[in-house]
């Protein structure tokens, strides 16, 4: 099928995106599946991006770090080689976005000139390299539209990345100069369309889709779980399940101070995924902590359903800077849900009874979550609960929301039509 924009024209998309597919967390699996919509609609798409490296911070899946195009799925891939080091804070934190900037500069720049896309996609993070971006749309008459999944600069300062005051002012003046010069911005949360407007952007040019999730991948699982019977947990074991990106920002040595709270009970928690972080907790040797590497798209619903009672760790500095992007899949798995997310922010809002709440940062409070669920929890009779807030995560909705943005006509909006002009 071959999509046009309302006015006729075929749409041309360029992603520019430092995450990418096959990335399986994070933005990068949102902005892949973005892609995905797109070819599936006939929309021809260039993706300049880096190699596979999220969240542990190296490459990975049989990539170099290297330029590399590829063609997968009917969508034109370049990759651009980043900094990485092995620890991922300070300057080498801000080194990896910096560089993905500039090595992608010109490859971003002849592809617009040559290609002629009629949008330009950008991802937050990262800001840095959007400015090349912006002006070779405006050459060729492009829409420029970014989607904030992060609010990289403010989230830098106040997890500790990067601490002079002079590179906070600079920091924070070329993300004003640059999100007024984008034509639409696209965010996931209200809290941060918020902060996008005392950044000096118009409500005019703000769009809110939030991140979505798969219902027909993710769901309740019925019988027995192929990852507790590989870890040898028994139906009396409670599990308590993290999975996710392990860095600074996900604040989970605030879990391994639960779990050392807990450790006179049958709770026994797991921490599935990877990061920068990782090694540090490990070397706590906590004895009711289990570590699972990322796992594989295949056994994603598995895990999910491995948990009683899944955990959302916050520091209370991070509030309202991101909408996490595990929480549609940890709704939609029907599981019992403890965050840590103070009554005033967005996340709290979102959650309403979905979830117990406790203050960000109280360890004690969430231990004490913990062991009520699982006081209260028969292994013979698990309960599985229904998310009000996950009609808000509808995929379907999603995509519709972001075909409207970027002009594609999908195949249920041509429907009608072809109804029509057959009769």
């Amino acid at each position: 099928m071959s999509s046009e924009t309302k006015s006729g024209r075929q749409p041309r998309v360029m992603i520019y995106a430092m995450n990418y597919a096959p990335e399986l967390i994070g933005c990068g699996r949102y902005t892949g599946e973005i892609g995905d919509f797109l070819v599936s609609q006939g929309t021809p798409l260039t993706v300049v991006t880096t190699p596979p490296h999220y969240p542990g911070w190296a490459t990975r899946d049989g990539y170099g770090n290297r330029y590399v195009t590829e063609k997968v799925g009917g969508a034109t891939i370049i990759r651009c080689p980043l900094g990485l080091s092995k620890n991922m804070k300070g300057f080498g934190r801000m080194w990896a976005p910096l560089s993905f900037a500039l090595t992608s500069m010109p490859v971003v720049i002849w592809r617009i000139l040559t290609e002629r896309p009629t949008h330009i996609f950008c991802i937050e993070p990262t800001l840095m390299g959007a400015p090349a971006a912006i002006l070779a749309a405006k050459c060729v008459g492009a829409r420029t539209i970014l989607h904030v999944q992060d609010l990289e600069i403010d989230a830098a300062f106040a997890v500790g990345h990067v601490k002079s005051g002079a590179v906070k002012t600079a920091a924070f003046g070329f993300e004003k100069i640059v999100l007024k010069l984008f034509d639409n911005i696209v965010t996931i949360s209200h809290k941060m369309a918020e902060k996008l407007t005392h950044k000096g952007v118009k409500t005019d040019q703000l769009r809110l889709i939030r991140n979505w999730v798969d219902t027909s991948k993710i769901y309740p699982q019925k019988g027995k779980n192929s990852f507790r019977e590989e870890l040898g947990f028994t139906n009396d074991d409670f599990v308590v399940l993290y999975a996710g990106n392990i860095g600074v920002k996900q604040a989970l040595n605030l879990v391994m101070d639960s779990a050392e709270q807990l450790a006179d009970t049958k709770i026994r928690f797991v921490i599935a995924g990877d990061g920068p972080e990782k090694a540090s907790l490990v070397a706590r040797k906590a004895t009711n902590v289990t570590f699972l590497p990322l796992q594989p798209e295949n056994r994603l619903n598995d895990l999910l359903n491995l948990a009683d009672v899944h955990v959302l760790p916050q520091l209370e500095s991070a509030a309202d800077l991101v909408l996490p992007s595990k929480l549609g899949g940890i709704l939609a798995s029907g599981k019992a849900l403890v965050a840590m997310a103070d009554l005033d922010t967005e996340l709290a809002v979102f959650l309403g009874n979905d979830a117990v709440l406790v203050p960000a940062g109280d360890v004690a409070r969430m231990s004490e979550a913990i062991r009520t669920l699982f006081t209260a929890h028969d292994p013979q009779n698990p309960t599985v609960r229904a998310s009000k807030a996950l009609l808000q995560l509808d995929r379907a909705r999603a995509m519709k929301q972001l075909a409207d943005l970027l002009d594609v006509r999908t195949a249920e909006a041509e429907a009608p039509e072809m109804a029509a002009a057959k009769g």
